[in-house]
């Protein structure tokens, strides 16, 4: 081979490499505020309200943030958690302003989507906001019924990823009488009956039998998944279960719940593990499990068994329940038969809570390796293959 035809080959190696890198990148807005802090209580409510989680699921967004002072004058309204979203929800943006962007835009004014006009909780178009170049360049933003009248200015760039993620400091909180309605609580929802009346009832008879319920709604006001097994599935189950100690029973049960709020697109958008509710921190048995997605379907693969969710019991944060069709078993408690089997069903292990299946001998966190970085990996090895074969 000439070294004329070897030049273009490589930089094409090269080119698919940085294109295949950057595809997989993705952004962490809770990190990226991290970095200022002048900023945490912006970022600490993003938190508390699960505005971050669905931040950093988008492919383009914008965010506006304030600084600590900003965010004391809102503070003092002493609005709920329920309300704070919707204001905060009104400052992301669904689509990329970075510095260059808001100084250039057509005819120096836009209406652009906010998440709180994707609530659906914003009446009418009282989501959208508008962006103004003004004189002396500046840039104003205040909500479409503002009268002329802009309640918060561009500071500066914080962070940019074009055209993925720009975070962007304003002068004040863009105030918005839609926004800032009071919100009452969700209505306060019982787990067990909830359960019971919607095919989930032998596994919310075992959450009460163990007396554990009260860990699950202790967690429901500040965020909370529940995985159900239908009934069916359960009674078959039943046999194995009775097996174990009462703490691997406990831990059985408590492996179905995960401690904050998933909607389903956002479960959607995972793809990686996930601890849950039986794990405990400073030992070595995780107690997580991987949520994987198959086109529309979100599947939970414990190593064990893979189990589907078949159906939504109730999503309204800060509580979601879904129907799945298999009991999640753990690999801390049970021993795989055969591998991807799904009609050999797993044995007990031997052991007491603590398992017997060592967790740094799993496949837990080298899976996700091979599934995520491999991935990449053995596409750069097979091009490479392809183009100096």
């Amino acid at each position: 081979m000439s070294l004329s035809s070897e030049k273009p080959s490589f930089s094409l190696l090269v080119l698919l490499f940085l294109t295949i890198t950057i595809t997989s990148s993705a952004h962490n807005i809770t990190s990226i505020l991290a970095k200022h802090p002048e900023f945490s209580t912006f970022n600490r409510y993003l938190t508390l309200t699960h505005l971050a989680s669905e931040i950093n699921r988008r492919q383009t967004i914008t965010v506006c943030v304030v600084d600590n002072a900003a965010m004391d004058d809102l503070l003092d309204k002493h609005m709920s958690i329920y309300t704070l979203k919707n204001v905060l929800s009104l400052h992301v943006f669904a689509d990329y302003f970075g510095s260059k962007q808001l100084h250039r835009i057509t005819k120096g004014t836009t209406l652009t989507a906010t998440l709180f006009q994707a609530t659906g909780e914003a009446p009418e178009t009282s989501g959208f906001v508008n962006i103004t170049n003004m004189k002396g360049k500046k840039v104003g933003f205040a909500t479409e019924d503002n009268d002329g009248h802009f309640s918060a200015n561009f500071i500066k760039s914080v962070q940019e990823i074009p055209y993925n993620i720009s975070v962007i400091q304003l002068s004040s909180i863009i105030t918005s009488t839609a926004a800032e309605a009071p919100v009452a609580a969700p209505a306060d929802v019982d787990l067990i009956d909830l359960m019971s009346k919607k095919g989930c009832k032998e596994f919310a008879k075992l959450l009460q039998n163990s007396k554990i319920s009260k860990q699950f709604i202790d967690l429901m006001e500040n965020g909370l998944t529940v995985f159900c097994p239908i009934d069916k599935v359960v009674n078959t189950f039943l046999p194995k279960y009775k097996n174990l100690t009462k703490n691997g029973q406990i831990s059985l049960l408590l492996y179905h719940g995960i401690p904050d709020y998933h909607s389903l697109g956002m479960l959607r958008s995972k793809n990686g593990f996930i601890n849950t509710m039986a794990t405990t921190k400073g030992k070595n048995n995780k107690y997580d499990f991987s949520i994987q997605n198959d086109g529309d379907n979100v599947k939970l693969d414990t190593n064990i068994v893979t189990a589907k969710i078949t159906g939504t019991l109730l999503d309204e944060e800060p509580l979601a329940v879904y129907k799945i069709d298999k009991v999640l078993q753990p690999s801390e408690l049970f021993k795989a038969q055969s591998i991807n089997s799904d009609d050999t069903a797993p044995e007990p292990s031997s052991g007491d809570n603590d398992g017997d299946v060592p967790a740094d001998s799993r496949n837990n966190n080298g899976g996700m390796i091979m599934n995520v970085n491999g991935g990449w990996l053995i596409t750069f090895i097979l091009s490479f293959g392809f183009v100096f074969g």
